[in-house]
């Protein structure tokens, strides 16, 4: 039997900095029989490129990547600088791998063709959520979505490989920026999650098996919008209020679900006046992180139904988006069934 070449008093003078992203995949790719490591090198693809925009991220300040670029997106939105930039660094990462046949962005307006018709899966990709932050130091993040291609390997990709319902993913995540970077993940065998260290250029798992509370003591929700709610969604913040619960909105979507993953709580984005249909993007956005939540025991609703059942109808298509603890879910969705049964006279 083979002894440990170290003393016992050695031992604590260095500490196990714990399991690498990188061993992690390697370890968990037995899951995946049918991706013969294809699919674990996209997961490396994206962590590359996050990288690259959590260094361009801590550098906001001092280089001149900060503010307005001076257009706009598909969305209708300004862009910023560092939507531009991280928009480039997945693209090109994604479009290198070899992995990918196609990419949907939230900066581009149509379906990124990469021609490489051997690439067995499509990426949906929010290169930059809340980047109009960055100027006042709020934390931002990446959102990820990947499919496997329907139509067969070596022909040209179809419709049916973009619009996908959410529960055709096999992975989704998110790299949150912010006091520190963050990246969270599922393959649909649970949500893990790791913290980048900077001066190993490493990140390492520091969030085993994630599993989001029953409920929770915290809304988000943009209260500035509240003259424009349906009566249902009125009510059930009327009912937390009441119930002297927290009210925590940053306003940057990634932060506010990281919040609530961890300590409980919901997250509501829901139809207004202004914007019928919702304004989060059902495919780089909504369904990414209703994947993540479910995989960690909680929920995901439009409202009506549940998110991965959603059929897209088009590439940027919009959602309201209630997420979180799966009781508190379920209560906004009664509220929002009980108040549009009731009629007035």
């Amino acid at each position: 039997m083979k002894t440990s070449p170290f003393q016992p008093d050695q031992t604590s003078l260095a500490y196990s900095v714990g399991i690498t992203l990188d061993r992690f995949i390697k370890l968990k790719q037995s899951d995946f029989p049918f991706a013969s490591g294809e699919l674990s090198q996209l997961l490396r693809d994206i962590v590359l490129a996050a990288k690259i925009v959590n260094r361009e991220t801590n550098r906001a300040g001092l280089a001149n990547i900060g503010g307005a670029f001076g257009q706009t997106n598909v969305q209708g939105e300004e862009q910023q600088k560092l939507d531009v930039i991280a928009n480039i660094r997945f693209m090109r990462a994604l479009s290198k791998g070899g992995e990918v046949c196609a990419i949907v962005s939230e900066e581009e307006d149509a379906v990124i063709d990469l021609q490489n018709n051997s690439g067995k899966y499509v990426v949906a990709i929010d290169p930059l959520d809340g980047s109009s932050n960055i100027d006042v130091n709020i934390s931002i993040g990446t959102i990820f979505s990947i499919y496997r291609r329907k139509s067969p390997i070596g022909s040209p990709i179809q419709l049916k490989d973009i619009m996908q319902p959410g529960r055709e993913q096999v992975a989704a995540g998110y790299v949150l920026y912010g006091s520190s970077t963050m990246l969270v993940y599922t393959t649909g065998c649970g949500v893990n999650g790791f913290t980048y260290e900077n001066s190993l250029g490493e990140f390492f798992l520091s969030h085993p098996d994630i599993q989001a509370p029953k409920t929770g003591n915290i809304y988000s929700i943009n209260e500035g919008l509240q003259l424009e709610w349906e009566k249902g969604i009125a009510a059930y913040i009327q009912s937390c209020k009441e119930r002297k619960m927290q009210s925590r909105y940053i306003g940057s979507l990634v932060a506010d679900f990281h919040r609530n993953l961890l300590k409980g709580g919901i997250y509501l984005y829901p139809a207004t006046q202004k914007n019928p249909s919702g304004k989060l993007r059902l495919l780089y956005e909504a369904n990414a992180l209703a994947f993540i939540i479910e995989q960690a025991g909680g929920k995901a609703s439009d409202g009506k139904q549940r998110i991965l059942d959603v059929q897209p109808e088009s590439l940027h298509q919009r959602t309201p988006l209630l997420i979180g603890s799966a009781q508190m879910v379920e209560e906004v969705e009664q509220s929002v069934v009980l108040h549009s049964s009731l009629v007035t006279v």
